[in-house]
């Protein structure tokens, strides 16, 4: 039996980065190396399980219970690509047992550190067994975490025969990180009444709501003269990009905002004199302050067009996902179920909005109640990012604890 840090371990090592330049399904290759792999490894559990064209894992588990019992089928979802915004190749993970509360040196940047003062959430991990960076990668716990801890859930089943449940749908997916998860998941080949996506943060987190979101990628066409004799003539197309940055309200940033309030999100700048490009994300959880930060989007080209002239700022705004309340709350025991099956491993449920979005928010339009449950890792997307062993053991044990109230 493979325990969840040897196979969380064994699913960081695939490098499995999303690509939003590409137009392909998934958007990297190398994602289906992580797939297939999971794929095989439920075949061997003897669950039956499928990799479909477009890189989508499917496993079904059979209800144990008797003939005639009428209990919903539950699906649980994780994604395998990690996030385009730092390294994600040759992960050199480290395992620090016994966290003693203080700084843990990344030993693969001299002098950078994983420090309390900086993040104090560190503390509430003394005395556990943390997977840390060594500073040079992201770790991949958003989203390797809640595939170990699912593939852990589904090993303990497939081992304890004794263990009841109705039917249960497992699903693998690509490029939740750039907004394409589940952009040709089939629902009704999934089979599921209800889901839970595996792909939230630290220890207790329980959302139903997140982020509308959009991206938007703004082109600046400028005009190159020798600086010699630029005078009048030149228009640099960086400086214009940042300008364009500075017309959008400074506090309004993910540096500064928290719980319900929204963001304009500087994600890329590339360019030079004649040519550049800046991309955005767009999030708020409110439906008319989303509409009203594309609009301002367009509103700002359209303020540079008229100072440079026309045709000098192209914005292209692009829809990604909807808050999924409206869609979830209907059918709140879901979350009640969630929050007990919590409490029964003694964690205190947090139930918040989501400062960002999951395939939960699509599939949940796509017709599957999908709320988010927490992974156990913090500080996902970059180099700081850390999971405590202890976080993913709860979370596996909440996959089982659900079921179980399923099928009661």
């Amino acid at each position: 039996m493979e325990n969840i840090l040897d196979r969380f371990l064994r699913y960081v090592s695939v490098d499995t980065q999303s690509d939003e330049m590409s137009e392909s399904q998934p958007s990297s290759a190398k994602q289906l190396v992580l797939l297939g792999m999971l794929r095989d490894e439920l075949k061997a559990m003897g669950v039956e399980a499928e990799l479909d064209e477009f890189g989508y894992v499917m496993g079904r588990i059979p209800s144990n219970l008797p003939e005639g019992a009428k209990v919903p089928k539950i699906g649980f979802i994780a994604h395998v690509d990690s996030s385009p915004d730092a390294p994600g190749n040759d992960i050199k993970p480290q395992i620090i047992e016994n966290y003693d509360g203080g700084e843990i040196a990344l030993k693969g940047v001299p002098g950078l550190a994983l420090k309390p003062c900086e993040f104090p959430e560190m503390l509430k991990y003394k005395g556990q067994t943390l997977i840390t960076t060594d500073g040079t990668t992201l770790l991949g716990a958003d989203d390797k975490a809640g595939v170990a801890e699912i593939m852990d859930a589904v090993q303990y089943i497939v081992e304890h025969p004794e263990f009841k449940h109705g039917e249960i749908r497992i699903g693998f997916t690509p490029d939740e990180e750039i907004g394409r998860g589940v952009a040709k998941f089939d629902v009704a080949k999934f089979d599921a009444d209800y889901g839970y996506t595996m792909d939230g943060g630290e220890i207790g987190e329980l959302e139903f709501e997140n982020f509308n979101a959009a991206a938007a990628t703004i082109k600046i066409q400028g005009r190159n003269v020798h600086p010699g004799y630029a005078k009048g003539k030149m228009k640099n197309a960086m400086r214009i990009a940042m300008e364009f940055d500075s017309l959008l309200p400074y506090a309004e940033k993910p540096e500064y905002t928290d719980g319900y309030e929204g963001f304009f999100h500087l994600i890329g700048i590339n360019g030079t004199v004649e040519e550049a490009s800046i991309s955005y994300i767009i999030r708020d959880h409110s439906m008319d302050m989303y509409e009203k930060r594309k609009q301002t989007i367009l509103d700002c080209a359209a303020f540079i067009n008229a100072k440079y002239g026309e045709g000098t700022a192209t914005p292209e705004v692009r829809h990604q996902y909807y808050n999924m309340r409206k869609q979830v709350e209907p059918h709140y025991f879901i979350i009640e179920k969630a929050i007990k099956a919590m409490e029964m491993e003694g964690i205190k449920p947090k139930v918040q909005p989501i400062r960002g979005g999951t395939d939960g928010a699509n599939l949940s339009f796509m017709g599957l109640p999908c709320p988010n449950i927490f992974a156990g890792g913090l500080n996902f997307h970059g180099k700081m990012e850390f999971v405590p062993l202890q976080s993913m053991e709860a979370a596996s044990k909440v996959i089982l604890n659900i079921l179980s109230l399923f099928a009661e």
